[in-house]
């Protein structure tokens, strides 16, 4: 791995590069479980004031009391529900979030779905994988984003390598893959919406002369639920045997997403995450993004399309 892949060493970046969060507000979707929830506890460790969405109240619940045994004397955490499958629910956790705060410093989209074996719809008609992983939170941020410019923030989404799977292109012309559905290409259109949602945001923002800024990470192979959950049949038993060799603890995983939260030498849409085995593991570095998914052509539709389907109709 060539020294650009490496910026902070070989041994990769390390929490030990966290400054110290007090005063920074931080949201995280998906934070009760997986990497998510390893980095709230690393970031109210710093002192960040950290609200987690999910759509599980009790394992929310059970989420905050753990994770405020790691907050420092001005770490905070709580907990706001939200079903990004729903654009309703998108919309009023939102709401009681802005109600309750003048400024965003991070909006942390991390919450997922992966490789779900039958093809299953969204409450708004969406197909699952593409309409949580990317509408929901394409409206997530669009609603938050006064708030982030506020704060002259940073705006986060986990994307995956997945975005370099098979299709080399969002297929706008069947979104729903009506025809011919497959678990593991609607899963990677929708980590390639993800890729392509931070290039046109930041595109946008470096137009609207603003200071707040876009990055995008992925964790490699962590061992979390999303492996365990989501993938059915042979595929989930491939997961299974092949994480036994090749994955790692999602405290590891969680890294590239607290590096683009608060280190100061994070650039925007660089590709942060684990640089060895195709980017399933090893040191945390910059992963090259594939030809497609800096593709500002399709980049700058799928915003189109995606303010379209959502409403969400962006200040910038």
């Amino acid at each position: 791995m060539s020294k650009s892949n490496m910026p902070f060493g070989n041994q990769g970046w390390d929490y030990s590069r966290t400054p110290d969060m007090s005063n920074k507000v931080v949201v995280i979707t998906g934070g009760n479980s997986g990497i998510g929830f390893e980095a709230a506890k690393v970031l109210v460790g710093k002192g960040a004031q950290v609200t987690i969405f999910c759509r599980n109240e009790q394992k929310a619940k059970e989420a905050v009391a753990e994770i405020a045994k790691h907050t420092n004397d001005k770490g905070s955490i709580d907990y706001i529900l939200m079903d990004l499958a729903r654009l309703d629910s998108v919309r009023s956790a939102a709401d009681l979030f802005i109600a309750n705060h003048e400024k965003l410093d991070v909006l942390l989209n991390n919450a997922g779905l992966m490789m779900i074996p039958t093809k299953t719809l969204t409450e708004d008609g969406f197909e699952t994988q593409f309409g949580v992983n990317h509408l929901g939170h394409f409206l997530f941020a669009q609603l938050l984003y006064p708030l982030v410019e506020k704060a002259q923030g940073r705006i986060i989404a986990v994307s995956s390598i997945a975005h370099m799977w098979g299709l080399k292109r969002i297929k706008f012309e069947d979104l729903n893959f009506d025809h011919g559905y497959s678990s593991t290409a609607s899963y990677g259109q929708s980590k390639l919406a993800n890729m392509l949602f931070v290039h046109e945001l930041q595109r946008r923002l470096k137009t609207a002369d603003s200071a707040v800024n876009a990055y995008v990470v992925h964790p490699g192979y962590a061992d979390t639920n999303l492996q365990r959950t989501g993938p059915g049949g042979i595929e989930k038993w491939m997961m299974v045997v092949f994480g036994r060799f090749f994955s790692h603890p999602p405290s590891h995983g969680a890294k590239s997403l607290v590096l683009a939260a608060a280190d100061k030498e994070a650039q925007p849409v660089t590709f942060y995450g684990p640089v060895k085995r195709g980017g399933l593991g090893g040191p945390v570095g910059i992963f090259p993004i594939a030809p497609h998914g800096q593709d500002m052509d399709a980049a700058a539709k799928l915003w189109t399309v995606s303010e379209e389907l959502t409403g969400a109709k962006w200040a910038i």
